[in-house]
């Protein structure tokens, strides 16, 4: 089960990992053909405006930080299915 704000963090740390890949002092030992692939998949890659808009848009599917609380409830909610 993946919470909406877990699904946020992924995309922010595959955004991350992606940039890496990109930078040679940060991951020096990377092909040319994946780091060439990282930088043309970060071209399209949702920026932190785009995951706010869609955070505001659909909250029930990506947000940005979720209250203990509803995450508790929603953790028990989705167990007793």
């Amino acid at each position: 089960m993946t919470l909406p704000d877990e699904r946020y963090r992924a995309i922010r740390q595959t955004r991350q990992f992606l940039i890496d890949l990109c930078d040679r002092t940060v991951m020096p030992k990377i092909p040319r053909a994946v780091r060439a692939e990282a930088y043309r998949m970060l071209r399209h890659y949702p920026s932190d405006y785009d995951l706010d808009r869609l955070a505001e848009k659909a909250p029930d599917v990506i947000i940005r930080e979720m209250e203990p609380l509803t995450r508790m409830v929603m953790t028990y909610e989705e167990t007793k299915r």
